[in-house]
């Protein structure tokens, strides 16, 4: 018998389709990247870490998914290009293995106030399909449960041709929409402080107007001289009845000033239009503090606040208008959905159940579909726009989230990550920007960035698994395993902060006692009730400085030195120096470059394709006048000084003849808060958003106050960045100052003199006090979420 060797079968060539597994960069150069090169492997999830203002967001937005969406962009024809938003190429040599980019980043949902949760997730779209298919009694189409269409009617004779003749009937439409028509769909009306808008001991040339950018220097004096509806130098107090109309209530009326045809109308339908058009939390902090002092805004007494008709109101499925399905928290409203068994819309129920069920499953159960998309935090809003992929069936895309840790509780953390690896496991390309542990313990591959921010940074420091980065010798591998430990006796308060009866949102009427003269952790699932129970019983209070998550506002032409009001001091100083106008130091007015107008670049608008912006010839990209420039204060002219750093202007005005305090004290502000090496002229665009967070905290520090509520500071900073944020806390705290933070993070749990634990859940399974005391007990005790998840941090 012969045997005979049967050879195992060879393994085919790879074929050239699958040997594009990685996306290749080379030659970065965007923002502060320095010629950087990296391969990240799809199909799998990679982890961007390093400092705040390292490069992390430049490398994985500005540069990846930037040239993916603009490489979509191109696709379509040049005339769907022009009402596009032109992207122009990054400053990259090669990127190449690029799928579909789906960006899921960290900006707040649109301000409109007709805004909803609802809205912008399309399940108040599906809702109204179905309440317009199985609700009674039966009022019209969708459109007639949409509190963002009015019911108009009209008609009149029309002309149309017919066999060669113009033939004239009369003809009449009607369209039943289910906007309220008190409030107009916003769920709440407005009364107007007249004693907030002027002052009626002066005439308007005297400057009698208190609202925001309403000066009689510019247009508004104008028109209001030209007018002729009043005398601009009587006092206000003494206009007749009409005038004080006139002023207050006229309707838009065409008026023509100097041969000019410009337009009046009454300071408050202007306000309306201007100031009241957007959501308040999203307005830049002086006009929201007006309108706050200004308005009252009260729930309509028409619809409730429910923003519907009545027709609307009253057309029921089960007992239930769509009104009270909105109100409902979510993770109720699916199971009601569910309950719903109606073969003509099976379908379309099926696909409202799984978009709520997202919520649940993403840890949004707690929300409702009529909540304000103004109001949710940035956590929250990032999640929000998760919804829409999770049930996709799309594969070989490339989804990029900027820090989706923000807002989660470490209970939460545990649930986002494993969105992310199923994500990863239907073959899409996940990229996170995050500083979380927990979050870059589940990369498949890291890509590490450094060595510090800004300048300092934009180089890689580390590529390859997590193990890797914990045994390297960088930044981020030295601090990956930091845990904070309990202190070991913590302070004695001076005093408390007594709340009674705290019942907004889904709080129960609760009772609490902040001490004063501590740092007070405020922990929680998120929706829990931390915020509701800060902004409805501490927030308003005298003496209070409140830190929000909300993102700062600024343009191209906007910089640390004119956010923070540095450049103010500055400006003066160089003007008193010289002899000359303050005027001249600034970018924006008198001391501009006449070539770009003080914007240092010169913009080639080329239509449907990216515009070209190139340095300015004249002034060399320096935004000034060449005569500015020959003005010196301390041997610098301003535009020198602008390119200075926080830490060396911070050397430089603090003696001699370039001293100015006021600057000196902002500077130092700054650097406590660890932007010693971003440069004070650098514009606000090109920040980051810790960078952001932190420059924000810095002005807020200014603000006279014995009590500082800070909502998670911790938001884009680096695991060693948190170290410096306690120590500042720290410093406020022993100034007598007492510092309340709403915050997640386990290091800043542990640093707390005291903690107040909400829950037990989000919702209305939230609301209630669980725990009140120092972090030892809590640790100890093991009682609620929170004391679980930091004992484990902590190792105890």
């Amino acid at each position: 018998m012969s045997t005979s060797t049967v050879n195992p079968p060879q393994p085919a060539s790879q074929h050239l389709a699958d040997s594009h597994e990685m996306i290749r960069v080379q030659g970065a150069r965007v923002n502060n990247l320095k010629d950087i090169s990296v391969q990240i492997p799809k199909r799998r999830l990679t982890v961007f870490t390093g400092v705040s203002g390292s490069g992390k967001s430049s490398l994985v937005f500005g540069t990846i998914a930037a040239e993916s969406q603009r490489m979509i962009n191109e696709t379509y024809s040049a005339f769907v290009q022009g009402f596009m938003p032109t992207l122009a190429r990054p400053d990259v040599d090669v990127l190449d293995g690029l799928t579909t980019a789906i960006l899921v980043d960290q900006e707040r949902l649109g301000a409109n106030p007709r805004s909803t949760v609802g809205t912008v997730t399309d399940a108040n779209a599906m809702l109204r399909i179905v309440f317009s298919r199985l609700a009674q009694p039966q009022i019209g189409s969708p459109q007639a449960y949409s509190f963002n269409v009015a019911s108009i009617s009209g008609g009149g004779a029309v002309k149309f041709e017919r066999g060669g003749k113009t033939v004239k009937e009369r003809r009449s439409f009607k369209i039943t929409g289910g906007m309220c028509p008190n409030c107009e769909g916003r769920g709440t009306v407005t009364d107007f402080d007249l004693t907030a808008l002027f002052d009626a001991d002066k005439s308007l040339s005297e400057g009698a107007l208190t609202i925001p950018g309403y000066s009689m220097d510019g247009w508004y004096g104008r028109i209001f001289a030209g007018s002729g509806y009043f005398d601009m130098e009587k006092k206000i107090g003494k206009y007749t009845k009409q005038e004080l109309e006139d002023l207050l209530h006229r309707e838009p009326t065409k008026i023509k000033v100097d041969g000019i045809n410009l337009t009046y109308e009454g300071l408050i339908p202007k306000m309306k239009k201007s100031f009241l058009a957007k959501d308040v939390d999203a307005m830049q902090p002086h006009i929201r503090a007006f309108v706050q002092r200004a308005v009252t805004f009260t729930a309509c007494p028409e619809c409730g606040g429910t923003r519907l008709a009545e027709h609307a109101r009253n057309s029921k499925i089960n007992g239930k208008s769509i009104a009270d399905a909105c109100s409902m928290q979510i993770s109720d409203l699916a199971a009601w959905v569910r309950e719903l068994e109606e073969p003509a819309v099976a379908p379309l129920l099926e696909a409202l159940g799984g978009t709520l069920d997202s919520f649940v499953d993403i840890g949004l159960g707690y929300l409702s579909l009529d909540r304000s998309s103004g109001t949710l935090s940035g956590g929250e809003a990032q999640r929000t726009k998760m919804i829409r992929h999770l049930g996709s069936s799309l594969t070989d895309v490339t989804y990029v989230f900027d820090e989706p840790s923000i807002g989660l509780h470490p209970h939460d953390i545990a649930r986002m990550n494993e969105l992310l690896l199923q994500l990863r496991d239907k073959g899409n390309t996940v990229l996170v920007v995050e500083h979380k542990p927990e979050m870059i313990a589940i990369a498949d591959h890291v890509v590490d960035l450094g060595p510090r921010a800004g300048t300092e940074g934009g180089q890689v420091m580390f590529e390859g698994t997590v193990e890797g980065l914990r045994v390297s010798d960088t930044l981020t591998g030295r601090h990956l395993d930091d845990r904070a430990s309990l202190k070991t006796t913590v302070r004695s308060a001076t005093g408390k902060l007594e709340i009674r009866g705290a019942h907004a949102n889904n709080l129960k009427d609760i009772d609490v006692d902040i001490p004063l003269g501590l740092l007070t952790v405020m922990t929680g699932v998120a929706g829990s009730g931390k915020s509701s129970l800060i902004r409805g019983s501490v927030a308003g209070l005298d003496d209070v400085v409140m830190v929000d998550q909300g993102s700062i506002k600024g343009s191209r032409r906007s910089n640390p030195a004119t956010y923070t009001g540095m450049l103010e001091p500055i400006r003066k100083a160089f003007a008193k120096a010289n002899g000359v106008k303050p005027a001249l130091f600034s970018a924006n007015s008198e001391g501009a470059c006449p070539t770009c107008n003080g914007a240092g670049v010169i913009y080639t608008d080329l239509g449907m394709m990216a515009g070209v912006a190139n340095p300015c010839e004249d002034c060399g990209g320096k935004r000034f006048d060449s005569s500015v420039l020959e003005y010196h204060l301390g041997g610098r002219d301003i535009s020198q000084v602008l390119a200075m750093s926080v830490s060396e202007a911070e050397e430089f005005f603090v003696a001699g003849d370039a001293r100015i305090p006021a600057a000196h004290k902002i500077l130092a502000r700054l650097s406590d808060v660890g932007l010693g090496y971003l440069c004070i002229g650098q514009p606000l665009t090109t920040l980051s958003g810790g960078e952001r967070q932190r420059l924000k905290l810095a002005v807020h520090m200014g603000e006279k106050g014995n009590i500082y509520v800070l909502d998670e500071p911790t938001t884009g900073l680096h695991l060693a960045d948190v170290q410096q944020l306690l120590g500042l806390l720290d410093r406020l705290v022993d100034d007598g100052k007492t510092v309340i933070v709403i915050e997640h993070h386990q290091a800043v749990m542990a640093h707390g003199d005291w903690i107040i634990d909400l829950g037990p859940g989000a919702g209305h399974d939230g609301g209630c006090i669980v725990f009140q005391g120092t972090p030892a007990e809590l640790v100890a005790g093991r009682s609620t979420l929170t004391g679980e998840h930091l004992a484990k941090y902590i190792g105890a």
